[in-house]
């Protein structure tokens, strides 16, 4: 079976390459405008492509950063870096190439210097951390290279960061296409416990090794945005780190990949929690699907390596294990898939858009009051001190998640459980079946 999905064609692909710690990934951040990117001093942080896609003036370039050229990997990792270092620049439209400016080149920044030449990929020479006249010598030697006058700038500082986007728009030129609506993309944020298989679902969705797979604990580090389209739908796949319990992370770039995790949760349309089908669930499986539940993101569980589990379990039966253990997400559908043998893979991308088109529904209110009323006559909240709560009438003030505002005599009359019975009403109710819907309670004095 072929790889289900292809990169989003026509957007230029703009690559940020150099060695270690001249500031790649603080560059990379500026020109986002967001901390996507682990940033550390320690070097070879940064292991797959990290890519974004940047919207600007109508125009859309897909900017990528890398890890640094010529690392030496305690994870023993080297060689698949490089390999995603050169898949980088097989299909990059324009390199950046950063140097650092304060502590000036060395002849690692000579040998990049004659592969990119070789090459010969359109190139901008970013000369990085120049902060004063004491960094004059670093950029001197950075016109030596003989690759054009350095675009001068501190990333970390923000300084001169506009002027290079600027430089970088103008050189992809109208190749850069219009930006995609926000509507029409669905971002999926990749989520789980180490080694569950998070990455090989990334790389055979995409159809191409995009993200590094390895055994090593902790491959992954950054969450990474990879774009893709499949039967005309575009997506955005965050692959993530490892989940793993707060006390067994050991340094800065664990917690930072933890803390890019979790707000990959946050900044998905959809989650897909990946849960290994020859693993009993555990503890942080649990703690997982409970992060995703707080932020009523929808969700789906995503069972892998299901062939190696075939003829041992059955869907059914595994799917009641799955309700009966993790019961956070108690709507979630649930996907039985292998990335290895494309298993499942097109129709769990179809349910994740169906449920991203789910959760940008609107009712109206008619509608809503509607099924809050019969909600509200079939069980009432509990008595508090002889009061009791009262619904005036509702109204749905947002999508992504769906969300509704109930106007009411006392927000705190409405008991914990008495809300979830509610929720779960107006998902039977309202066409919400399968996403959370978000209640928000506003006191009003009751209407004429």
């Amino acid at each position: 079976m072929n790889a289900p999905a292809s990169s989003i064609a026509g957007i230029p692909r703009v690559v940020i390459v150099g060695r270690p710690n001249v500031g790649k990934s603080t560059l990379f951040n500026s020109l986002v405008g967001s901390r996507i990117a682990i940033e550390d001093p320690m070097a070879g942080v940064t292991r797959d492509r990290i890519s974004f896609v940047l919207d600007v003036d109508n125009r859309s370039v897909e900017l990528i950063d890398t890890g640094g050229i010529g690392m030496v990997d305690d994870a023993l990792l080297k060689q698949e870096i490089d390999e995603q270092i050169a898949m980088a620049l097989d299909l990059a439209q324009l390199v950046l190439f950063v140097v650092d400016a304060k502590d000036g080149l060395n002849a690692l920044d000579q040998d990049i210097a004659r592969r990119l030449r070789k090459l010969g990929i359109p190139l901008i020479l970013v000369a990085n951390k120049v902060e004063g006249r004491a960094d004059d010598q670093g950029v001197a030697q950075a016109h030596a290279l003989g690759l054009g006058d350095p675009v001068c700038l501190s990333a970390k500082e923000n300084v001169g960061v506009e002027g290079l986007l600027d430089d970088v728009l103008e050189r992809v030129g109208e190749s850069a296409v219009i930006p995609m609506a926000p509507s029409d993309v669905v971002r999926l944020a990749i989520v789980g416990r180490m080694n569950v298989g998070k990455s090989t679902l990334v790389n055979a969705l995409v159809g191409d090794q995009r993200v590094i797979v390895s055994n090593v604990p902790g491959t992954t580090r950054d969450a990474v945005d990879v774009p893709f389209s499949v039967k005309g739908r575009r997506y955005v796949a965050i692959d993530t780190a490892g989940m793993r319990k707060r006390a067994t992370i050991s340094d800065s770039v664990e917690f930072f990949g933890q803390a890019r995790s979790e707000r990959a949760i946050r900044r998905a349309d959809v989650v897909l929690l990946l849960l290994d089908a020859t693993r009993e669930v555990g503890r942080i499986d649990k703690q997982i699907g409970g992060m995703i539940g707080e932020t009523s993101r929808p969700a789906i569980m995503v069972v892998t390596k299901w062939d190696l589990a075939r003829g041992h379990a059955e869907p059914a039966a595994y799917e009641e294990y799955l309700r009966n253990t993790i019961k956070a997400l108690p709507n979630a559908p649930i996907a039985f898939i292998s990335a290895p043998e494309n298993l499942n893979l097109v129709p769990t991308l179809q349910l994740a858009a169906e449920l991203h088109d789910q959760a940008g529904q609107r009712v109206g209110t008619g509608e809503l009051n509607r099924a809050l009323r019969k909600a509200y006559e079939t069980r009432r909240p509990r008595p508090v001190q002889g009061r009791i709560g009262k619904i005036y009438y509702g109204s749905q003030v947002a999508t992504h998640p769906p969300t509704v505002l109930l106007f009411v005599n006392d927000p705190s009359l409405f008991e914990d459980a008495w809300r979830r019975f509610l929720e779960r009403r107006l998902q039977q109710e309202l066409p919400f079946g399968e996403v959370p819907i978000r209640l928000r309670f506003a006191e009003r004095s009751q209407p004429s």
